[in-house]
């Protein structure tokens, strides 16, 4: 499989990337955001690591990065900080991100709720075998990759409707749920905010997972496609 070759990334070009890491340590932050800096550095990107998301407050610091990498679940973020987020974001910095590190981060923040277009609201079983159903569409992120299995949490998305929804999975319903049909959610989108780009993948909840290999190439390409 054609791993991390993007038509519109030119691997000559230096870039930067910040990776920002913390919250709730389940999701394994450190662990998780070390698997993806070869990958960075491979790709010509100085990679800089904050735990904090005081990072995004620092108005110079933000204007220099051109993607930003989160891995951050179940935390608190300022005003200020998710400000400069938007508006780095808006001016061409990239997004990315897997899972609660991104869209189960700041559940109180509806700016950054609004920038990211969904939140998760259940996994019904903590490990659930479930499809990926990956859309025949002709993106550079899935180009090639087949739907897939897993068995680890199935994330129940709420969503607007200015996803590019490249990716599906559909919670069944059983006798014992209180919903009473399937119910589909993106699994992996993207989004266009202002000039940046925005990518989310909602499989991701451990190391393991990230190192499936359908998971691991579209974060890989996905943080790729996002960055500036």
């Amino acid at each position: 499989m054609n791993t991390d070759v993007l038509p519109e990334f030119d691997p000559t070009t230096r870039r930067r990337a910040l990776i920002v890491r913390g919250g709730w340590d389940g999701h394994h932050p450190v662990a998780a955001t070390d698997l993806f800096v070869p990958h960075l550095e491979q790709h010509n990107f100085e990679v800089l690591v904050h735990d904090s998301t005081s990072a995004y407050a620092d108005a110079d610091l933000m204007a220099s990065v051109d993607l930003v990498v989160q891995c951050v679940t179940m935390g608190t973020i300022e005003h200020d900080e998710v400000m400069g987020l938007r508006r780095a974001v808006k001016a061409g910095t990239g997004l990315a991100g897997w899972h609660g590190g991104i869209c189960d981060s700041f559940r109180n923040a509806s700016e950054y709720l609004h920038l990211i277009g969904a939140q998760f609201a259940s996994h019904p079983a903590s490990s659930n075998p479930h499809t990926i159903d990956v859309l025949p569409l002709d993106h550079p992120i899935t180009r090639g990759v087949p739907s897939f299995e897993l068995d680890t949490e199935q994330y129940w998305m709420l969503t607007d409707t200015y996803l590019d929804v490249l990716a599906t999975t559909t919670q069944a319903s059983t006798d014992d749920d209180p919903w009473h049909r399937p119910v589909t959610s993106p699994a992996v989108w993207t989004r266009q905010w202002g000039q940046g780009r925005i990518f989310v993948a909602t499989p991701g909840h451990d190391p393991e997972v990230l190192a499936n290999e359908h998971v691991n190439l579209l974060v890989r390409r996905g943080m790729l496609w996002a960055a500036r």
